[in-house]
């Protein structure tokens, strides 16, 4: 995976939601910023809910929309995190 220098990304769904009785077949990610990382570290829970509130922030959704996601669509919106950041999913992760 390269780096991806874009100050944003729109990520197409898989499995489109429903928000406020409208379809949503894609999201737009902004890029991270320190700030961003920093207040996640203050998200209490597991690791998956500060990735899961880092991820709704980075893409403007609340954190219930964001729950509503597919999780290969909220795979596929980790991959855009970690190639705004030059760094890749594990090798055990799909590939397109």
């Amino acid at each position: 995976m390269t780096f991806d220098k874009r100050l944003s990304a729109t990520i197409e769904l898989e499995f489109p939601i429903e928000i406020a009785g409208v379809a949503v077949k894609s999201v737009t990610m902004r890029r991270p910023k320190v700030r961003d990382e920093v207040a996640m570290q203050r998200i209490k829970g597991t690791p998956s809910d500060q990735a899961a509130w880092l991820l709704a922030t980075l893409c403007e959704l609340a954190p219930d929309e964001f729950e509503q996601l597919d999780a290969v669509d909220s795979d596929r919106l980790m991959e855009q995190y970690l190639a705004f950041k030059g760094k890749a999913l594990s090798q055990g992760s799909a590939e397109e």
